[in-house]
């Protein structure tokens, strides 16, 4: 039995063309549109698999809806007198109504499910005037392809790591380091407290005891002053009576 027509509108329809210098990554763009009323799976293969990478290269494409694949040529030296034998083929399949496994669709379908288009590819060098604009588009857009294809894989990754139980295990270890945190702040305020206090009554009990010792000094000097005083009255009163007695 001969294979179904292809329900899938693909843009460009028979070639990919890739405009040089080749001495970077170059991109091109390969739209497949869905008009049926039925969701499609789809796979892009590539005669070349070593040369280009394809994103997305599989999927489901919602009825009346359309998908933008990305398809890009790897750097190489490019011989303008070889001609280009790489090509590409878009294989889709009416996806079956409850979907849950697609490598499982894929590998159950008949041949007679099977609708395919195939498309050549073509190299092409700019004149010398493109060749600038042409190496920051090509720069540009591989660059924010990787970029999201990296950040998707990282949230995947995450998710399919992190479980509902997990999570909820990191949550709690978070408020207990923050309660202990908490715990420790108040501990570091009371012992702030406390040694303020005992250096407010360090000094206290310093000024009680100078002024002790300032009022036991001037005692002593007044008590000096006063003997002074009286050996020199005793001795002036020996030197009166003294003169008298001769």
């Amino acid at each position: 039995m001969a294979r179904q027509e292809q329900v899938l509108l693909l843009e460009p329809q028979h070639e990919l063309k890739f405009r040089g210098p080749f001495s970077d990554v170059v991109n091109t763009t390969l739209k497949l549109s869905n008009p049926t009323d039925r969701n499609v799976c789809f796979k892009v293969k590539t005669t070349a698999p070593r040369r280009y990478c394809v994103r997305p290269n599989s999927g489901v494409i919602d009825a009346g809806t359309s998908i933008n694949v990305s398809v890009m040529l790897q750097p190489f030296d490019y011989d303008p007198n070889e001609k280009s034998k790489h090509k590409f083929m878009v294989q889709s399949m009416l996806a079956p109504p409850e979907m849950t496994d697609m490598e499982g669709v894929w590998k159950e379908a008949k041949s007679e499910e099977l609708m395919d288009s195939k498309l050549r590819c073509v190299f092409e060098l700019p004149a010398e005037n493109d060749k600038t604009q042409h190496d920051i588009e090509a720069k540009t857009t591989s660059s924010t392809l990787l970029k999201s294809e990296s950040s998707t894989l990282s949230m995947k990754s995450l998710s399919s790591t992190l479980d509902d139980a997990e999570v909820k295990k990191v949550m709690d270890e978070c408020k207990r380091l923050q309660t202990e945190a908490q715990r420790l702040r108040e501990e570091n305020k009371q012992i702030r407290e406390d040694d303020g206090m005992r250096m407010r009554k360090s000094n206290v009990m310093s000024s009680q005891h100078s002024a002790h010792s300032a009022r036991s000094m001037v005692k002593e000097e007044g008590l000096s002053v006063r003997t002074v005083a009286l050996v020199v009255l005793f001795f002036v009163v020996g030197v009166i009576i003294g003169k008298l007695v001769l």
